[in-house]
């Protein structure tokens, strides 16, 4: 699918339940127009990963994902070579008393396709859509290596030559910013900042992926979790907590918040011990009683 224009494209988003700001469709647009990586930062649970989910959706076209991780090098990400196979293969020619050709055991065949490679490979038929997820938990070595990809969209395997596509796929790189991308990488992408959503669109936002949910229930929830993000927490709430909460709660045929069942369902919401201290009891009582008063 093309989207001839910004609007038809936000509007797609939404129909597939993603509520997207403006200034984010219009980065896709340009990085689907440009054939140009999308750079995403954001907080922890504010959408970034669902992106590319929604756009592999929306395009008809294959996800592939590389989860990034410290120590994460060329093995994981682009290829390696498939020892098992290979000792099969020989062994299967000693027993037939032919000769082992290494040429042989170094052919396509032989080769395990990581997502990188896969990405390149499958973009000849059609390109999928890449997510290179939590690129900042990756070491520098890795963000090196990356950006020779990025540049050409190309692999050069020793054995087997380079390959390479002139469709490059469509790349989403996320980022929570736990340590800074160079700028280097940054300059091969369009980049797009995802903040916190507003109360309205948070609460859009609810309302959309839980239809269900009572509307008290879902106004409370919002103005709960927009009054947490206001507190000195180790872990602030991401909208993935928003809708987890909600979700919980309508689990257990809540239909509004009360002082009780605000303490017993805070891991839903919070994910360090100190946070959930600093918020139960007294505090989820005031937190509760002014967020009433605003949204009830």
């Amino acid at each position: 699918m093309e989207f001839t224009s910004i609007d038809e494209l936000q509007s797609a988003m939404r129909e597939k339940r993603y509520i997207a700001e403006r200034g984010l469709a219009t980065s896709l647009y340009l990085a689907l127009k440009l054939r140009r990586p999308l750079f995403l930062e954001g907080e922890a649970g504010v959408g970034k990963t669902e992106v590319a989910k929604i756009l592999a959706a929306l395009l008809d076209t294959d996800l592939i994902r590389l989860q990034c991780y410290e120590g994460l090098d060329v093995h994981h990400a682009v290829y390696e070579w498939n020892y098992t196979r290979q000792m099969m293969h020989i062994r299967l020619l000693e027993a037939s008393g032919e000769k082992t050709d290494e040429a042989e055991l170094f052919g396509p065949e032989f080769l395990l396709r990581r997502p990188l490679l896969q990405a390149i490979e499958q973009s000849k038929e059609k390109p999928p859509v890449l997510l290179i997820d939590e690129l900042d938990r990756s070491d520098e070595e890795f963000e090196a290596f990356l950006l020779e990809v990025l540049s050409d969209f190309q692999i050069t395997i020793p054995e087997i030559g380079t390959i390479k596509t002139p469709n490059p796929p469509v790349v989403i790189i996320t980022s929570n910013r736990t340590r800074e991308v160079h700028d280097a990488l940054k300059r091969r992408c369009l980049y797009y900042w995802i903040d916190y959503p507003s109360f309205e669109k948070e609460l859009e936002i609810v309302q959309t992926q839980l239809p269900h949910a009572p509307v008290q229930l879902a106004r409370q929830i919002t103005g709960f979790i927009q009054a947490l993000r206001e507190m000195d927490l180790y872990k602030l709430p991401g909208v993935a907590e928003t809708l987890d909460w909600t979700t919980a709660l309508v689990a257990l045929d809540q239909s509004a918040l009360d002082p009780v069942i605000v303490d017993e369902t805070l891991g839903a919401v919070l994910k360090y011990q100190d946070d959930v201290e600093k918020v139960k009891g007294a505090q989820a009582r005031l937190i509760l009683d002014r967020v009433k008063a605003g949204v009830d």
